[in-house]
């Protein structure tokens, strides 16, 4: 099952991270899309997507239109394993 993965990021040291774990823990079944929110997006979507999603800091990773949990308290390998990235 094709997985919709978005992280929005403020293009910082704090965010560079969690793009990274996020792209080493993806397989070929996840689509990763990244919102720099700094350098916003074309015709506003990302914040928009922003706004929908309840997103009030960054780094934060949405899967399947769903925001993990764990975004207030830190992105871990575990987290991102658990919302089925990285999982045929």
């Amino acid at each position: 099952m094709k997985r919709k993965v978005e992280i929005f990021t403020a293009g910082c040291p704090v965010c560079d991270p969690v793009v990274k774990l996020v792209k080493e823990t993806s397989c070929e079944n996840c689509e990763i899309i990244i919102y720099d929110l700094v350098k916003q997006c074309e015709e506003k979507t990302c914040t928009d997507k922003m706004v929908a999603y309840g997103i009030n800091q960054v780094p934060s990773v949405v899967v399947n239109g769903k925001l993990l949990d764990c975004c207030d308290r830190g992105i871990t390998k575990q987290d991102l394993v658990n919302a089925g990235i990285g999982q045929a």
